[in-house]
């Protein structure tokens, strides 16, 4: 373990810390980050927040997309979480666009709160909300997916390479040779490029040694599961059907991989990878269509990242023992861990931690 980075933030009267939940991340390295040194407090601007506001710290959450499921319980658990701290939370949705997610930001910035908190639709477009916080004096925080090209201040997320290498291992476990389909994340997502390269590590030995051949390689745009279907749907037509396994990026890309699966009666018979632990792959699971899928404890996360930019408005220390390099910065970063998670232990991992309730899970299994 490399050695323990210090971070103090120097406190100013009003802090914003925009955390910036990114899904999708760079190549981990923990030995290029200054350990040791102290976070440089950039100039302070003054801000006015609205009459009649209470002194509360305010954090506020710019987040890429509230139409999946995922990122719905991102927001409810951070929000409880800062709220139990005393602290208030505004939160603005972008939907994919990223100017409306920099102007959305900027306005958090503007507004004055104490805490602005985002999550990077595009990782390199939102290098220019960081640029714009600390033009302000405030700290940014990168949420779950890493904000590139930047000087973004601190990167929260979980192992997301490991989360590749879980995927790879459980097909590789049920196909150690064949045909393979990769049907990757959202290309303009860091994410998505990690998640590969942990794929990458498991599956390119057995590559080189000839045991499993990549025939369709395509990242999905937006990460919309319609757009995982077509290309599942030319993958098949390109293979004349002969794909005996895929490695899904997530499991709103493995719905669209399972469709196009059905619709060619073969639901069942390929294994499909997965990612969140959404309710519907949770379902495909234990129904026998999806074979795994790579649980993120979302409350750990969100709660932690709510001591974090709370800390940090604060001007708490924040200590971290890894970095992240994000094309620009060896980025402080805490990292959690991922969990494989299947038909065998569904029960003692999301039914356990009451993430999604047994009786849903099981509604359609007779």
């Amino acid at each position: 373990m490399p050695k323990q980075k210090l971070y103090k933030v120097i406190g100013a009267a009003s802090i914003i810390a925009i955390l910036v939940f990114t899904s999708s991340c760079t190549l981990l390295n923990s030995d290029k980050g200054k350990i040791g040194e102290t976070l440089k407090q950039p100039e302070r601007l003054d801000h006015v927040r609205a009459s009649g506001d209470d002194d509360r710290l305010v954090i506020g959450l710019s987040i890429d997309t509230l139409e999946e499921e995922r990122w719905v319980k991102d927001r409810d658990l951070f929000k409880a979480a800062v709220e139990e701290l005393g602290a208030k939370i505004d939160v603005r949705a972008a939907n994919g666009d990223d100017a409306k997610q920099i102007a959305q930001a900027e306005s958090m910035i503007s507004s004055g709160v104490d805490v602005l908190v985002v999550v990077p639709h595009n990782a390199e477009a939102c290098a220019a909300i960081v640029a714009k916080a600390h033009q302000a004096g405030i700290k940014v925080i990168s949420y779950d997916r890493l904000i590139l090209d930047s000087d973004v201040d601190l990167y929260i997320s979980f192992d997301n390479e490991k989360a590749g290498e879980l995927q790879a291992e459980a097909i590789v476990k049920q196909v150690p040779k064949g045909n393979f389909v990769l049907i990757e994340g959202a290309d303009t997502d860091n994410n998505a490029h990690m998640f590969k390269q942990g794929q990458m590590n498991v599956i390119k030995p057995l590559v080189d040694k000839g045991d499993i051949k990549i025939v369709y390689d395509q990242f999905t745009k937006e990460w919309i599961p319609a757009n995982a279907r077509a290309n599942m749907e030319v993958a098949l037509a390109a293979n004349q059907g002969h794909v005996d396994a895929v490695i899904a990026a997530n499991d709103g890309t493995a719905g669209g991989v399972i469709n196009a699966l059905t619709d060619h009666h073969l639901a069942g018979t390929i294994p499909v990878s997965g990612q969140d632990a959404e309710l519907a792959a949770a379902q495909r699971i234990v129904e026998g269509t999806q074979t795994m899928t790579v649980y993120k404890p979302i409350p750990k996360l969100a709660e932690a990242a709510a001591e974090l930019a709370v800390k940090l408005a604060k001007g708490e220390e924040v200590n971290t023992d890894r970095t992240v390099f994000n094309k620009k910065i060896d980025v402080p970063a805490i990292l959690l861990e991922p969990i494989a998670v299947d038909s065998n232990n569904m029960e003692e991992t999301i039914i356990a931690d009451g993430f999604h309730k047994k009786a849903d899970i099981y509604r359609n299994v007779k």
